[in-house]
């Protein structure tokens, strides 16, 4: 898959490189060891919890590949920026603020002293990425964020292959999970989105050929149904239509693709109907899908809970993001009770940030990326949290705000013919 991406017309392949009409070249000086840091970092927000798999992993040891994986990005990134040379940047600086009330809180020590440790976790994850913003150059970091995810992918992919039963347990109603490391079916489904959406955008973009996206699509696209992931299946559909919907009015490709797409989701809603609602449910109640699979019952209990006036502005420190012992699973809501409202402004912010600046751009394919990943996010945050510590939403985020932050240039208007000389007819005749 590796060389599928490197000899294709993926963002930072070869044929990207010779800078071809319609693509952007790598920029120069531009280390591969940036790459390596950002994988660094996906491995650091894979987390430690999930299905049991096939080797029992302990989860001491789990969390020592984590946290080494941190240590060595921040470690690599520093040694790459000595002169630690940055690129100004409202979203990094405004997730650089988020660490005040996380410290602020934590420091109170509601949490347990693994509040601290969270913190300074938080800020080497923030230090690295302040660290890289100096390559942040267009479309690298999608080309990193689409080869390091579908590694990923192609670990669960192995698991399933070796040992079905341990990759779809009846524990999850037989979805798809980590049978090699332990991942849960939103993780694998949230991948799986992300990656396939920024592959079509490419081909749509002509960054890519079709034959080698649908490695990546195809394959990711099965995962992404095995894990009956609602959340993902959304929130890749909202945000494609968006990002394409950026793009229909200075690209056929996109208005050939959305018309396609528009014609066969209408088809296959009306042909496959039992089949997609099957899926859509998970076997579960309506009674249960109301409350959003329990969730809501821990969210009312959150609110509920008496709070004094320093938590409810900077809230209990950063833990595991639970209540009662209950995982939260709303971005919202663990960032209140974590974070505090201080907290879900900073986040606000910074969503809001990036999302203006993506609609003030001119219509490209960096733009549509970052729309797509925005919106991604956005939808995610409902039934999933992240955005207020290191995890894989705040490396999509980032990802978009490299796309944005690298000047949009505009498509130069032809230049003027030179204005005909006249030419009596007399000379005419004379020549």
């Amino acid at each position: 898959m590796d060389g599928d991406l490197r000899h294709s017309g993926l963002p930072g392949g070869a044929d990207t490189e010779r800078t071809r009409p319609g693509t952007e070249a790598r920029a120069a000086g531009t280390p591969r060891t940036v790459g390596v840091v950002w994988g660094l970092l996906i491995l650091n927000t894979l987390g430690s919890a999930g299905a049991k798999t096939i080797i029992p992993l302990p989860r001491s040891l789990i969390q020592l590949v984590t946290m080494g994986a941190l240590v060595a990005a921040f470690t690599l990134a520093l040694a790459l920026n000595l002169r630690l040379r940055v690129r100004a940047s409202t979203f990094l600086f405004l997730l650089t603020l988020l660490l005040v009330p996380s410290v602020l809180s934590s420091l109170q020590l509601e949490s347990g002293l693994g509040a601290l440790f969270r913190c300074a976790r938080l800020a080497l994850f923030v230090g690295t990425l302040w660290l890289l913003s100096r390559w942040w150059d267009g479309l690298t970091f999608v080309r990193h964020h689409i080869r390091m995810y579908f590694a990923v992918l192609g670990s669960v992919a192995a698991g399933l292959v070796v040992s079905p039963g341990a990759a779809l347990p009846e524990l999850y109603g037989g979805r798809l999970v980590g049978a090699l490391w332990p991942l849960t079916p939103p993780q694998i489904g949230q991948y799986a989105a992300v990656i396939i959406g920024l592959a079509v955008l490419l081909v749509l973009g002509r960054r890519t050929d079709r034959a080698s996206a649908a490695v990546v699509i195809v394959p990711s696209a099965v995962l992404l149904a095995l894990t009956h992931t609602r959340t993902a299946t959304l929130g890749l559909l909202v945000g494609l239509t968006l990002a394409i919907g950026s793009l229909v009015l200075t690209s056929a490709a996109a208005r050939r693709f959305f018309t396609w797409a528009v014609l066969c989701a209408a088809v296959a809603a009306t042909v496959f109907a039992g089949a997609l609602r099957a899926w859509f449910l998970r076997g579960q109640s309506q009674e249960n899908l109301t409350s959003l699979t329990g969730r809501a019952t821990v969210w009312d209990a959150l609110l509920a809970a008496p709070r004094t006036t320093v938590e409810t502005l900077f809230g209990v420190g950063l833990g595991d993001k639970s209540f009662g012992g209950l995982p939260i699973d709303n971005s919202w809501l663990a960032v209140y009770h974590e974070q505090g409202l201080t907290g879900i402004a900073l986040v606000a912010a910074m969503l809001l940030v990036l999302g203006g600046v993506a609609l003030l751009r001119p219509p490209s394919l960096p733009r549509a990326c970052a729309i797509f990943l925005i919106s991604y996010c956005a939808i995610a945050s409902y039934t999933e949290a992240g955005l207020g510590d290191a995890s894989p939403y705040l490396l999509h985020l980032t990802v978009a705000a490299a796309l944005l932050t690298v000047p949009a240039t505009a498509t130069p208007l032809p230049a003027p013919e030179p204005p005909r000389r006249h030419v009596p007819r007399w000379a005419r005749d004379r020549r």
